[in-house]
């Protein structure tokens, strides 16, 4: 999946494949990159309109099923 780069103190770079609700972040602090999955489009284009850290840990973390995958 291609990310953009993105202005964030949690994230380095984040993409959204829209026919897999799948949302990727490539977290800043650790390099890891988690994928999110079954996330509606219109959530992604909350998150990416304002804090992604602060959307992120308020209606992402934790209510999506998650992996690691790099």
């Amino acid at each position: 999946m291609e990310r953009q780069n993105v202005e964030s103190s949690l994230a380095a770079s984040v993409g959204y494949d829209p026919t897999t609700s799948t949302l990727e972040i490539e977290f800043k602090t650790t390099g890891a990159v988690w994928q999110y999955y079954d996330v509606p489009e219109n959530v992604f284009n909350e998150m990416m309109n304002g804090s992604i850290g602060k959307y992120f840990h308020a209606n992402i973390k934790g209510q999506y099923s998650e992996s690691q995958v790099g």
